[in-house]
């Protein structure tokens, strides 16, 4: 079904090592297309629709955009807002008729899906034709309808890795720093944190203990843990979600303070390491280091899984194929096939779907104790992980990334005022 016009594609939420990849796809397969008649850029996602802050994607460098695929966070530019109004959507219709955008793809979490089913549906109410596909992405690995998320195995690749690492040097200074926590990303799923147990191949390697928001613990259980570790190999390395939780339900950092809310009224979580850190002194009675990546950890872009990488440029690319061939309110999704070998296919869900649903890490990747992770969960994770990204590295031996030069359009809309 032949739809000529112009085409947004943005990126929204937490990035990623390979949300540029998805990008890259998707604006490589619309360049290429004979429908598309142009490619821009909203800058800030969502946000940059409604301030109508848009940039001449194909007016780049074509090397510059193939430098999207070992770049990464957001090159387009991200945001966390949450759309408030009726008025906002009809903000993002009046731009996008006034540029004709008849494209839109969005790739972001399940926030971010919802905002792309409102604006479709929108859209379709207005009788304005156009077509809006989601691409999956989220380092949580969180979303619904999808086996897996771009974003998610290189994340996993990077922290299994920082464990084994961390792990070697408590090893070498067991008599002075006898305990680590490391601290990984996670609100509610523990996917992240269950990923690097596959770190974990002999009794002696990192991390001895991990433990997710999915599997309810309380502190005593914890220095139970650590002290049945110590006592069997004189060291402990443990793994935590920041986002683990009491039997009451209650975040276990909750203690330390009110939270800070994002955008989408999520609580900011954080801290678990430096908490734990202190429980392990007190309650075992050995030193304990801490370590937390923060916002570098879903920026690794120089050690990304290459399957990661290809899979978030396939899932680019085949949003462009659905909307080419008529499609609208989708979001493309990965089916496993097998595990060994590894095969996937790639197909397609509501967006309303995966905007109200959550994948949560089963409790068969779990093993019974609650404090690491089962074979099940290594055979799903492992072959995610594998292969390297090649990056360039500059005369100073440093990667080389990209950089947008952003020419931008010009504005046809009054200015945007943002709801009180």
């Amino acid at each position: 079904m032949s739809l000529t016009g112009n085409a947004i594609v943005a990126q929204s939420g937490g990035p990623t090592a390979v949300i540029n990849a998805s990008a890259c796809g998707a604006i490589q397969a619309a360049l290429d297309s004979g429908d598309v008649t142009a490619v821009y850029g909203a800058t800030n996602g969502i946000l940059g629709v409604l301030q109508e802050d848009l940039f001449d994607i194909g007016a780049e460098k074509a090397e510059t955009i193939e430098a999207m695929k070992w770049t990464p966070s957001a090159a387009i530019g991200s945001c966390r807002y949450k759309i408030k109004t009726e008025a906002d959507l009809a903000r993002i219709v009046d731009v996008f008729k006034a540029h004709d955008i008849r494209y839109f793809f969005y790739a972001g979490g399940n926030d971010s899906m919802d905002t792309a089913d409102k604006v479709a549906k929108l859209a379709g109410s207005q009788d304005f034709e156009m077509r809006v596909i989601g691409i999956p992405k989220t380092i949580d690995n969180d979303l619904a309808c999808t086996d897996h998320t771009p974003g998610y195995a290189s994340v996993s690749k990077f922290l299994a890795t920082q464990a084994m690492e961390a792990g070697r040097d408590t090893e070498a200074l067991y008599t002075h720093d006898t305990a680590t926590v490391m601290e990984t990303m996670g609100r509610n799923a523990g996917w992240i944190a269950a990923a690097t147990g596959v770190a974990h191949r002999e009794a002696e390697d990192a991390p001895h203990l991990v433990y997710v928001p999915e599997v309810p613990v309380t502190f005593e259980k914890i220095a139970a843990d650590c002290k049945e570790v110590l006592g069997r190999i004189g060291r402990i390395f443990v793994v935590a979600a920041e986002g683990l939780t009491d039997p009451d339900g209650e975040y276990l950092t909750s203690r330390t303070g009110a939270f800070a809310q994002d955008a989408f009224g999520h609580k900011q979580l954080g801290g678990i390491a430096e908490l734990l850190s202190g429980v392990i002194e007190e309650k075992v009675g050995v030193k304990c280091r801490y370590i937390k990546h923060a916002t570098a950890q879903r920026n690794a872009a120089h050690f990304a899984s290459l399957v990661d990488r290809d899979e978030a440029y396939a899932c680019g690319a085949r949003a462009v194929e659905l909307a080419l061939a008529g499609e609208s309110g989708w979001m493309v999704t990965m089916e496993r096939k097998s595990s060994s070998p590894y095969e996937i296919e790639l197909s397609r869900a509501q967006l309303s779907d995966v905007a109200n649903g959550e994948s949560k890490l089963p409790r068969a990747y779990v093993n019974e104790a609650g404090n690491h992770i089962t074979d099940a969960m290594r055979d799903y994770v492992t072959p995610l992980m594998k292969g390297e990204v090649e990056v360039p590295i500059g005369d100073d031996g440093l990667p080389s990334f990209m950089r947008f030069e952003r020419k931008p359009l010009d504005r046809k809309c009054a200015p945007w005022e943002p709801p009180k």
